[in-house]
């Protein structure tokens, strides 16, 4: 930090800065946009669950081999949109 930049924020000849006013509540979203996010993490969990069940049958640990064959797995499942 520069001594230049304190000199500036400390300048007591200024006014001081004014107060802003609380940011205000964030709107409520809309229900499409609710619906759509409940979607999306019910997705994500069965994905993570899927994963940890094929985790747990290949031996429990995450190897790089098995992490292959786990992307194939989804692949292959079409979990994954690549």
């Amino acid at each position: 930090m520069s001594s230049v930049a304190l000199y500036r924020d400390l300048d007591l000849r200024r006014s001081p800065r004014p107060v802003q006013a609380s940011a205000p509540a964030r709107a409520h979203r809309g229900i499409l946009r609710r619906i759509l996010a409940a979607i999306e993490r019910s997705d994500q969990r069965r994905i993570e669950q899927e994963a940890e069940r094929f985790i747990a049958k290949h031996g429990g640990r995450l190897t790089d081999d098995l992490e292959r064959q786990l992307t194939e797995h989804f692949k292959s499942r079409s979990f994954l949109p690549f």
